[in-house]
């Protein structure tokens, strides 16, 4: 039988959550994006590993949350 800490830890890995993104580069050389769920709330970062730690960040604030006014797109099944 496996420690506990074990199986949490393959468990945490087969429930790998993804999320879109879109991000463009300024002339000022950051990066500027936003979480494709929700386009409204964009972030910056000083490089491309920076702006995703913080898209990591809003992701978590979003899903932990119940924010007033925060739009979010979700997919309907109607069939």
């Amino acid at each position: 039988m496996k420690p506990r800490l074990a199986l949490r830890y393959e468990l945490c890995h087969l429930f790998i959550m993804k999320a879109q993104f879109t991000y463009w580069k300024e002339s000022d050389g950051k990066y500027l994006g936003y979480l494709n769920s929700h386009p409204d709330h964009w972030t910056q970062g000083e490089s491309l590993d920076d702006l995703k730690d913080h898209l990591r960040d809003l992701f978590q604030l979003f899903r932990s949350e119940d924010i007033p006014g925060i739009r979010k797109v979700e997919e309907l099944e109607v069939a």
